[in-house]
């Protein structure tokens, strides 16, 4: 069953809330960090992505990086702008994206549930990107960044929430890009308490949607931290970690899209050709054109959108992952057609989530940069949830849920 811990949160001053408040290290290159936070002196950005204040040729994985990160966040501590809370809490996380609202519970996860499988993952990290968030933890000591975790749901979990939230948030704000961020502090002790039983009764599992590698992270860091310690025990606070826990009912995950930088050597007009080996392939003009079912797939390529129907035997739907349209794309059209074989190395390809919309793919395609770009459908929080109980694990780059967290409202401290 699942362990969720309430703990001692820095929290950011109210007022600053927004102003602090940033978008997550994976969703934002170093240049539009640097754009983002360069009026800013309080943004997260300054803690999370602190190359922004080092010279632009700085290599963002040297200890300078994540020595000049730990600086900004003791300054923000020193002046008083984190403050840690005197009890251990929950905290209620609600987020609003195009009118439809989720309601999350910010605690802490345990590592031994990640260890034993009780979070249950879909994805596979890099150890290049693991090991960047694991130096992050060392010089911080502090998970800075929640992971995003679901559930399924749960009826007594729900009335829960709904009663808190009927009272006025501690954080209420708008952030640049329109998502509405609110936080409940919980301290209740009867009502904490109340939480982590029925989390620890009736939560067999939970599921890492979005933060595998902050997961993983942890969970090594914890491990590392075991070995040094002869009185460990397993409650210590580098035990734990930060995640944001959803129930699965109120999350949507968006398309997620592949742009290709050549067609191996193939005109498009004979590229198209070989396309028609596997899908049904009809032109749609000039205007944006989005996928509208599973197993149907738009692309752009030579001014010009399509849509690309899979066929009969292309697929299999009682197959968790064979009837993913990422694998129907890789196995049609990446491998056999463009010797694209790796998408977690391969540099002819790149990935833009469906937050950016189909004008990024169209204009990626039309500067050069790019010969043809592929839209996909989103999977369903459904299928995540049985790729994750069978032991399968997703292509990379398949879900992209939105909203994304903000980081720097609650931090979780190590000890």
């Amino acid at each position: 069953m699942a362990i969720i811990k309430p703990f001692k949160g820095f929290r950011v001053k109210k007022e600053l809330a927004r102003r602090v408040a940033s978008r997550p290290y994976d969703v934002i290159t170093s240049a539009e960090a640097r754009e983002e936070a360069k009026d800013n002196p309080y943004s997260f950005l300054h803690v999370i992505k602190p190359e922004i204040d080092l010279p632009v040729d700085t290599d963002p994985y040297s200890s300078e990086v994540y020595e000049k990160g730990r600086e900004n966040l003791e300054n923000l501590i020193k002046k008083g702008i984190l403050v840690q809370d005197t009890e251990p809490c929950f905290y209620i996380y609600a987020q609003t994206f195009e009118s439809r609202t989720q309601y999350g519970i910010l605690g802490c996860a345990h590592i031994n549930d990640y260890i034993n499988k009780n979070i249950k993952e879909h994805e596979l990290t890099r150890p290049d990107k693991e090991n960047d968030r694991i130096n992050l933890i060392k010089h911080h000591n502090f998970h800075a960044e929640p992971v995003f975790f679901a559930y399924r749901d749960n009826a007594e979990i729900n009335r829960i929430v709904d009663e808190i939230v009927k009272e006025d948030p501690e954080y209420n704000f708008v952030a640049d890009d329109g998502i509405g961020h609110q936080l409940w502090v919980v301290s209740e002790l009867e009502t904490v308490s109340r939480i982590e039983e029925i989390f620890r009764k009736d939560v067999p599992y939970t599921y890492v949607a979005d933060g595998h590698h902050r997961t993983a992270a942890a969970a090594k860091t914890a491990l590392s931290r075991k070995q040094y310690n002869p009185g460990h025990t397993g409650e210590e606070e580098y035990n734990y970690f930060m995640a944001v826990h959803f129930p699965a009912s109120q999350l949507k995950i968006i398309d997620y899209n592949r742009v290709i930088k050549d067609l191996n050597g193939n005109t498009p007009a004979r590229f198209i050709e070989k396309l028609t080996e596997s899908f049904d392939i009809e032109e749609k003009g000039e205007d944006e054109y989005k996928p509208s079912r599973l197993h149907e797939l738009s692309m752009y390529i030579d001014g010009k959108w399509y849509s690309m129907t899979s066929r009969e035997g292309t697929f299999n739907d009682n197959d968790p992952i064979d009837c993913l349209d990422v694998t129907i794309l890789s196995k049609q059209v990446l491998d056999p057609i463009l010797n694209i074989t790796d998408l977690r190395k391969s540099k002819r390809i790149d990935f833009v989530g469906g937050v950016r919309g189909l004008g990024e793919l169209k204009r990626r395609v039309d500067s050069g940069e790019m010969k043809a770009a592929f839209a996909l459908y989103p999977v369903t929080m459904q299928q995540l949830i049985n790729i994750a109980d069978t032991k399968n694990i997703m292509p990379p780059k398949t879900t992209w849920f939105e909203p994304k967290l903000r980081s720097g409202l609650v931090l979780h401290h190590l000890g």
